[in-house]
C-alpha cells in the first residue's frame, strides 16, 4: 500500500491518507519461539475444532492437554492469530475508532445465483517456523474462491489485492459481505467496494453465521492441506495453497451443490440466470 518511493507524497503523507502510523509501517515483528509457534497450531487446531472457546476455556483446555498456560497468554495469542469466539458478545467498542461499519444486508435475502453475494475472511495458517495470514474471496452460491492472498501481517494491503483481482477477473458482486475486522472495514478496503458500486454488508460482533460457508472453507483446507504438510517456508505455503485451492474449485463436489464442484456449479447456474452467459470463470492461480 506505501510507496517508499512515490515521487509526490513522503511516506508520512501517505501514512496519513492510509489512516496509519508510521510506527506501524517501519514495525518490524519479533518472532515468536519454536515453542510458542507449536503451541499457537494447537490453540488453531484447537479452535477448529471448538470455535466457541473464549481465552478462559481455551487456557482450561490447553492445561488438561499438558500445556501449562495461563488466561492471559492464551488471550495474547488468540488475537495474534486473529481468533473470535462465535457467541454473542455486547458491542462495546467498533473494530477501529476511525473506520465506518456497515450495517448487515443479508438477513432473509434469497441468495441464489453467482455474483450475487461475494464475502471474504482472514484466517492463520501455521507453518513450520512461523505463520502467515491468509484472505479468501468466495462466491456465496457456488463457494467458488475468486482470490486469495497470504501476508506476513494483518493490515489491509493483502486484501485490497485480493478483492481488485476478484472484481478484475470475476466482475463484480451487487452485495460484499464481511465480519467487522479493521482490514475489510478500513478506508482502503471500502473504497474499491464503492468505487465498484457494490453494496457494503457486515456482520454483526461475535455473528459467525453470515461467513459460514467460508468458515466451512477454512476448516477443510486446514484439515486437508496445512495441518498435513507442516510447511516449512512461505513459498511452499504459498504453492500447497495454490494446489489446494485449484483442487477445491475444479474436483472437490460439494453436496450442496447437488454433486457438482464449485466451478461447475458457478457455470451452470451463471448460464440458467443470464440466458447462457455465463460469469468470466477463469482458473485460481496462485499468488504472485
Amino acid at each position: 500500500m506505501v510507496e517508499p518511493a512515490h515521487h509526490r507524497l513522503s511516506i508520512a503523507a501517505q501514512c496519513r491518507l492510509l489512516r496509519i502510523s508510521r510506527s506501524s509501517y517501519y514495525y518490524a515483528p519479533v518472532p515468536e519461539t519454536a515453542e510458542t509457534l507449536a503451541l499457537m497450531t494447537v490453540i488453531d487446531e484447537t479452535f477448529m475444532e471448538c470455535p466457541w472457546y473464549g481465552s478462559r476455556q481455551m487456557a482450561r483446555h490447553l492445561r488438561r492437554t499438558g500445556h501449562e498456560v495461563g488466561r492471559r497468554r492464551a488471550r495474547r495469542l488468540m488475537a495474534k492469530m486473529g481468533l473470535t469466539p462465535i457467541y454473542q458478545r455486547p458491542r462495546t467498542s467498533d473494530p477501529h475508532p476511525q473506520h465506518r461499519v456497515y450495517p448487515y444486508l443479508l438477513r432473509k435475502l434469497a441468495i441464489e445465483r453467482p455474483n450475487h453475494v461475494w464475502c471474504a475472511d482472514v484466517t492463520y495458517t501455521p507453518r513450520r517456523r512461523g505463520f502467515l495470514y491468509l484472505v479468501a474471496i468466495m462466491d456465496w452460491t457456488t463457494r467458488k474462491v475468486l482470490a486469495w492472498r497470504l501476508s506476513n501481517t494483518m493490515d489491509a494491503g493483502f486484501c485490497v489485492a485480493a478483492l481488485e483481482e476478484a472484481l478484475a477477473r470475476f466482475g463484480k458482486p451487487e452485495i460484499f459481505n464481511t465480519d467487522q475486522g479493521s482490514q475489510f472495514t478500513s478506508l482502503a478496503f471500502a473504497s474499491v467496494l464503492r468505487e465498484a458500486e457494490v453494496r457494503i454488508s457486515m456482520d454483526g460482533r461475535g455473528r459467525w453465521t453470515g461467513n459460514v460457508f467460508i468458515e466451512r472453507l477454512w476448516r477443510s483446507l486446514k484439515y486437508e492441506c496445512v495441518y498435513l504438510h507442516a510447511f516449512e517456508a512461505g513459498s511452499e505455503l504459498r504453492a500447497g495453497l495454490g494446489r489446494w485451492i485449484t483442487y477445491y474449485n475444479t474436483q472437490r463436489p460439494h453436496s450442496a451443490l447437488a454433486g457438482r464442484t464449485p466451478v461447475e456449479a458457478y457455470r451452470r447456474i451463471g448460464q440458467s440466470d443470464h440466458g447462457g452467459h455465463a460469469p468470466q470463470d477463469l482458473m485460481i492461480k496462485q499468488a504472485a
